[in-house]
Formats: structure tokens, C-alpha cells, sequence
């Protein structure tokens, strides 16, 4: 196998069918990881310790740090280029990084949900919230509970995904008004919402007005009111 191919098997992420040779020529490993940093995973323990290579691998792929040295897991550099690539990476950089405001930040804004590592002091922090929240709905799950009674949060998660009403507080599940706002943002909120509202017909048929998709997210016996789908198939 020449090196051309090794490297297409590379950009397939078919890492384990490169001879194991490749792995401890720098140049080739270079090369890899420029095109997929997964490569790094396969390469030599020196590679994994040199921070040009781990710095290339981050840059395409995030989640390399996880197969970097220790060393870099504490390097505040190479952990800021891993979640601006991945949010994700956030749980693989050293613990002390999970209260470091600027890598959080970073970290959510590539990755919503990435706010689940982040230390529990920034989980209350309502800017790092609020960022996470922008990025991805769901990460209203990881921020403290005093922000899922927070309309204004809880909005804009719903916003980004309305599934997020799942994790709001019951309180605002049953709020019409609050609801209504959120239907209006995305359909898919009504289905989180209290069953008691979805069986209430003035409820629904105003919410399927500002959104006719909602329809989808009422109670059975509403699915099938004339009035109901009249008013969602005007929308």
C-alpha cells in the first residue's frame, strides 16, 4: 500500500486497515490528521505527545483531545481550539477548564449541549445559559433548575428546539399564555405541554391559528374537530 491509498482509507475513517507502519512516519500522520484528526487515535504515543500534530488533529476534529497526551487535556490553548471545533471535546480537557468562563463559552457555542460538563458555579451564570440554550434547546436539561422557570430562557431554548418544554418547570407547561408564545416559535413545544391543555379546544384551536403544525401535538379528540383543522389549514 503506497501513501495515497492509506490516505484515502484515512478519509473514509477506515483508520484500522492502514498498515501500522504509516502511524509512526510524522509526515504521513501529519498528513492524516490534517484530514480527518480521528487519525490520531492510530498514530504513534510520540505523535500524540507532539503539539503540532495534536494541534492539526483538533483543528479538523475536536474530539481528537480525547487521544492526545495528558498534557494537553491542561493546555489552555490546544482545549480552545478542541471546543471551538467541538463543543463536545469539553469533557475531555482537564476538569479545572470546566470553570474557565472563556472555554465554556466557546465550548457551547459550537455545541449547545456541552453545557452538561461545564461546572456546576457556570450552569447558574444566566449569559452562559442563555448561549447554550441559543446553540441547542435541549441544554436547558443541564442548567440549574431556577432556569427552568425562567420564561425568558425557557423561550429561547424552545426556540431552537421546541422539544426543550420538556425540561421547563410544570408551572410554565400549564401557563396558556406561555405555551401559545412557545407554539408560536415551534410546534413542537405543545407536545410538552400539560395534557390538560392540549385537551382544552380554545387553547388548541388558537394555538394551531399561530402555528397549523401543532395540530399534530393535540389531543386525539381534537385531531378530529372541524373547527381544529379548519383553523391549522389556514395557517
Amino acid at each position: 500500500m503506497d501513501k495515497k491509498e492509506a490516505l484515502e482509507f484515512i478519509s473514509n475513517e477506515e483508520y484500522e486497515s492502514v498498515p501500522k507502519e504509516f502511524y509512526k512516519d510524522k509526515s504521513f500522520v501529519l498528513e492524516a490528521v490534517k484530514q480527518n484528526g480521528g487519525a490520531l487515535q492510530f498514530a504513534d504515543e510520540s505523535f500524540r505527545k507532539d503539539k503540532s500534530i495534536v494541534l492539526a488533529a483538533i483543528k479538523t476534529y475536536g474530539l481528537a483531545l480525547e487521544y492526545a497526551d495528558e498534557s494537553f487535556r491542561k493546555d489552555k490553548s490546544i482545549v480552545l481550539e478542541a471546543v471551538k471545533s467541538n463543543g463536545w471535546a469539553l469533557q475531555f480537557a482537564d476538569k479545572s477548564f470546566r470553570k474557565d468562563k472563556s472555554i465554556v463559552l466557546a465550548a457551547i457555542k459550537t455545541y449547545g449541549l456541552a453545557l452538561k460538563y461545564a461546572d456546576e458555579s457556570l450552569k447558574k451564570d444566566k449569559s452562559i445559559v442563555l448561549e447554550a440554550v441559543k446553540s441547542d434547546g435541549g441544554a436547558l436539561e443541564f442548567a440549574d433548575e431556577s432556569f427552568r422557570k425562567d420564561k425568558s430562557i425557557v423561550l429561547e431554548a424552545v426556540k431552537s428546539d421546541g422539544g426543550a418544554l420538556e425540561f421547563a418547570d410544570e408551572s410554565l407547561k400549564k401557563d396558556k399564555s406561555f405555551v401559545l408564545e412557545a407554539v408560536k416559535s415551534n410546534a413542537y413545544a405543545l407536545e410538552y405541554a400539560d395534557e390538560s391543555l392540549k385537551k382544552d379546544k380554545s387553547f388548541v384551536l388558537e394555538a394551531v391559528k399561530s402555528n397549523g403544525y401543532a395540530l399534530k401535538y393535540a389531543d386525539e379528540s381534537l385531531q378530529k374537530d372541524p373547527d381544529i383543522i379548519k383553523a391549522a389549514k389556514n395557517r
